[in-house]
């Protein structure tokens, strides 16, 4: 599958665009929509270089759920799956509760456990609530602009 551009609103929506380096909460240098992979201090982009970036790391992401996930996913759902991926990382999907509940088959389950990955460095986020909710929202198929 591939990201429609619902699930690319979602994740731009939540990771804005950045031309310049930034340290992110985590303290990784960032760039773009989110895009980590060699980014270093003072690295400037164009937004059109921002937009490609994204799309290569949406491949690499829908990768992932794709090889992680074993049972069948509507558009909404691996959407949703996607930008939590995308924000907190392969690894982290993959040994999650999450992927083992989904897998397991409580698709029902999967928002909730997406809401439990609201911190960075051990203190809660809002953005990061407002994303998990936006998130379970949009696997649920229902409107999440208005988080």
């Amino acid at each position: 599958m591939k990201t429609s551009q619902e699930g690319i609103d979602l994740i731009k929506h939540f990771e804005g665009c950045e031309t310049k380096a930034y340290q992110c909460s985590a303290n990784v240098w960032t760039v773009g929509y989110g895009h980590t992979q060699g980014v270093r201090e003072g690295d400037e982009i164009t937004e059109n270089k921002a937009e490609y970036l994204l799309s290569e790391d949406l491949e690499h992401f829908e990768d992932y759920v794709d090889r992680l996930v074993e049972v069948r996913l509507n558009q909404d759902q691996f959407d949703a799956l996607v930008s939590w991926t995308f924000n907190l990382g392969p690894t982290n999907l993959g040994e999650s509760t999450l992927l083992k509940k989904l897998n397991e088959g409580h698709y029902h389950e999967v928002p909730t456990e997406m809401a439990r990955w609201n911190r960075s460095g051990g203190e809660v986020l809002e953005g990061l609530k407002r994303r998990r909710n936006a998130e379970g929202l949009l696997w649920q198929g229902l409107d999440w602009k208005d988080v």
